[in-house]
């Protein structure tokens, strides 16, 4: 890509302006120097660093994508507002990138298996063909169209479906698509690597919410999901069981007691 095709300087300018800041409103904001941010701004800096991109990206809700490759200044502002409100077709997934598969014999899609030693480098390698080569694969008959993949499932937040389930999900391309409350596999770039969780796409975030009703709902910033993969079937050696009253009963008693003692009482 050359130089005439990088728009982040002048989309930094054209957005603070948009939202009446000055540069030091914003580095501060943002928690960079002022010296930094005009730096960025007025094109001294070529190549600013991930963590700023990503800092930007959250701040004007827009990705990267679109920070860099799109002259924010040449769309109309009903445009400009639907980006701001959200409807990012990078952010949407809808152009984040291609999805990196492998194939078997005859040409068939495989399904890739991350399993919990593989999950916490799924982030930095889920686009990295010699990573996707490293995971274990197989087939599954009777499958409908579409890109599928399994992965390991952690603790009790989705009961009544088995605590160590394997969850077999499809890429989803287009989040926009995605029905409130949608049973997914979503991948983060934060800490928590990937979640399993019934997903409702809010503007630029997406609220989280376990199945078990013990486990408070939450959200993440649009700008913090790298791919979805909604549920299509899970595998488990452990038959589900309908949680009675007196088992949600001690269960609320127990997370109490975990509670308290954390607490130091």
């Amino acid at each position: 890509m050359n130089a005439q095709e990088i728009f982040l300087s002048q989309n930094l300018k054209f957005l603070r302006k948009r939202k009446k800041k000055t540069q030091e409103q914003l580095a501060e904001h943002l928690g960079m120097s002022r010296d930094k941010l005009k730096a960025i701004e007025t094109g001294k800096t070529i190549n600013p660093t991930l963590d700023d991109l990503i800092r930007f990206s959250r701040y004007f809700k827009m990705a990267a994508d679109t920070l860099l490759t799109v002259s924010l200044s040449k769309l109309g502002e009903l445009k400009i507002r639907e980006l701001e409100n959200g409807s990012d077709v990078y952010q949407t997934g809808s152009k984040l990138r291609v999805l990196a598969i492998t194939t078997g014999p005859e040409d068939r899609e495989n399904v890739e298996y991350v399993s919990l030693k593989a999950k916490a480098g799924y982030r930095a390698g889920f686009s990295d063909p010699e990573y996707l080569a490293s995971l274990p694969k197989f087939n599954v008959p009777n499958l409908p169209s579409g890109s599928f993949r399994m992965f390991p499932t952690v603790g009790d937040s989705m009961l009544p479906i088995p605590e160590g389930s394997e969850i077999l999900a499809r890429y989803v391309q287009d989040w926009r698509g995605i029905k409130a409350g949608t049973l997914c596999v979503v991948i983060l770039s934060s800490e928590q690597d990937l979640v399993f969780k019934q997903v409702t796409m809010l503007g630029p975030q997406v609220l989280l919410t376990s199945l078990n009703k013990l486990y408070q709902e939450y959200t993440v910033e649009l700008s913090e999901v790298i791919e979805i993969w909604e549920y299509y079937a899970f595998f488990s050696r452990d038959v589900p069981e309908a949680v009675s009253d007196l088992g949600q009963v001690i269960r609320e008693i127990r997370m109490l007691g975990e509670k308290v003692e954390a607490k130091g009482f």
